[in-house]
């Protein structure tokens, strides 16, 4: 059989023979027969593929082609897991089966890619009688549970529109997790009711550093904005009809200091005076960090109780995500800590030995917390050390080691090493390349990133939930630019994290690269501003913008 272009690859394809291997056609006269519990998906056949189209797809009646949407729990034992589905093009029939409503899904999203390009675009763009399939079958599910992307809202503002948008290309490349990351010492970007400065006050700067913090540039026009309690419900049920589970993150106690600049009280009040600082408007890390007092525990918790209710914990069901909150943990400056009476006097209540343990305090405490309330804390590779509450979890951030040291020590672990799968990396080394950051990571160092490291046993290696990239938006001023560092690296991760991949040495990039070929009309068709094979367009360059390359290949693990 022709190589069919599949993104990501699927674990099995083979050709229908039943009607002399003829496929089928989509056509004015196709339906729709949505059995029970395939209904979303029908709705969002009809909105997309519908909308490419033109053709209303409505329910079947017995003389019409048909789409044949059906749940088969037994498929998750057949194929492999609850996501996995099977596809068959045949006569007058393509039937989409899954193991669960998420398999049906997932195998609506490869019907789209077998339609062509013009199936991504939202109106008819030439006359055609019939849309052709290939006589196709497939058997497909994933190899990872969480398939993720970081999404940065606090350094660089992505409207509600523009989350949803991101929520769309996810599905098209079968990923099922977006990590959201509201606050930071840039901006806080959700509404808190109980708590009204902190998006009055929080949510916006004044300016902010254009390019790498060691830029002499500047952008002068204020930068800001947040997301209103019915715009986090509207983001939550739309990925949860994609079947993509919204994971909040909300950084303490480093990373804060927007919420300290519109609730001074939260920060070292004794050492500095919180009164007088402003929203950050560089990068960086801030040290200006959260008091370790009764006051901030009590404030987060306030704002976490709202959090679970606009992220409930059921929003994707069981196979979903919802469960998890993101609480940072990273990068937290302990200088003021250590000058704060206060700090040393809570150490000492509490029989600390150092500022590292009194991190390990911090978070153990929101850990407490939300399993108390039937949730999971997850937090960046910091929050290891000093322990860790049973079922918290890990995202490996700083290279393997610390999802390796969680993993043996039975903690569930993401694996999202700045090495291989932080997008603000720079994509060449060329000098064309705009805002050059980090290390050089091409789409081809992404396809060959192995998420289970070598040195785990197979015992350890089930505490790999999976993979996601992270896409740190310092430098990516506007959407244009958060398109041209995600993409097209963002779809080698999906089939890192969806395939069944050989060993990174043994994988075959030229393969996936002749798929690109076709995947990158997809992607035109979707309006992604991607950076191209060849080097990025004239207006994709940032001239004279600083970055912050780094020489030569990144540590190994």
């Amino acid at each position: 059989m022709t190589e069919i272009a599949l993104i990501p690859a699927p674990r099995r394809t083979w050709p229908s023979r039943s009607h002399a291997g003829t496929g089928c056609s989509i056509d004015e006269e196709t339906g729709i027969e949505a059995r029970p519990g395939t209904e979303r998906v029908a709705r969002w056949l009809r909105s997309t593929i519908g909308a490419a189209t033109g053709y209303p797809l409505p329910p079947h009646s017995d003389d019409r082609t048909r789409i044949l949407l059906r749940v088969v729990p037994g498929l998750a034992g057949e194929i492999g897991g609850p996501e996995s589905y099977r596809l068959r093009t045949d006569g007058h029939v393509v039937a989409i089966e899954g193991a669960s409503e998420a398999g049906v899904f997932w195998g609506a999203q490869t019907l789209r890619q077998l339609l062509g390009p013009d199936a991504f675009r939202r109106a008819p763009v030439r006359d055609r009688a019939e849309w052709g399939l290939p006589p196709i079958s497939v058997d497909d599910g994933p190899r990872f549970r969480w398939r993720g992307m970081m999404l940065d809202v606090a350094r660089h503002f992505t409207p509600k529109e523009g989350v949803l948008r991101h929520l769309d290309l996810m599905a098209a490349h079968k990923l099922n997790v977006l990590h959201f990351h509201l606050s930071d010492d840039q901006g806080w970007r959700v509404e808190i009711e109980r708590y009204p400065k902190l998006t009055e006050i929080g949510s916006w700067r004044p300016r902010t550093k254009f390019g790498h913090r060691a830029s002499p540039l500047w952008d002068e026009k204020p930068h800001g904005g947040f997301y209103t309690q019915d715009d986090i419900r509207e983001i939550v049920a739309y990925a949860a009809e994609r079947h993509i589970s919204v994971v909040p993150e909300i950084d303490v106690p480093g990373h804060s200091q927007a919420a300290i600049a519109a609730y001074p009280e939260l920060g070292n009040t004794d050492v500095i005076d919180t009164t007088s600082l402003t929203v950050w408007d560089t990068w960086g890390i801030s040290h200006n960090v959260l008091a370790p007092t009764d006051t901030t525990l009590h404030f987060y918790e306030g704002v976490f109780e709202e959090l679970l209710d606009l992220f409930p914990a059921d929003a994707t069901g069981p196979a979903g995500f919802s469960e998890f909150v993101h609480i940072g943990g990273d990068e937290c400056p302990k200088d003021q800590w250590r000058r704060s009476p206060a700090a040393r006097a809570r150490m000492r209540e509490l029989g600390l030995a150092d500022e590292d343990e009194l991190q390990s305090w911090f978070v153990g405490h929101f850990a407490g917390w939300l399993a108390a309330r039937g949730r999971r804390l997850i937090g960046w590779d910091e929050i290891i050390e000093g322990g860790l509450a049973p079922g918290a979890a890990v995202s490996s951030w700083r290279g393997h080691g610390g999802g390796v040291a969680a993993a043996r020590a039975g903690h569930d672990v993401v694996m999202c090493p700045e090495q291989q799968v932080y997008l603000d990396h720079r994509q060449d080394a060329g000098p064309d390349e705009p805002v050059p950051i980090g290390y050089v990571r091409t789409l081809e160092d992404v396809y060959r990133f192995e998420p289970v490291p070598p040195e785990l046993t197979p015992e350890e290696a089930r505490h790999v939930l999976g993979a996601q990239a992270n896409v740190w938006t310092e430098v990516m001023e506007d959407p244009a630019r958060v398109d041209y560092q995600t993409y097209p690296r963002l779809v080698a991760l999906a089939e890192v994290a969806w395939s069944s991949l050989p060993a990174p040495a043994d994988r075959d990039f030229p393969g996936f690269e002749r798929r690109m070929t076709a995947h990158y009309r997809r992607l035109d068709a979707l309006g992604v501003a991607y950076r191209p094979p060849a080097g990025p367009r004239p207006w994709q360059r940032r001239p004279g913008v600083l970055g912050r390359p780094i020489e030569g290949p990144p540590p190994a693990r």
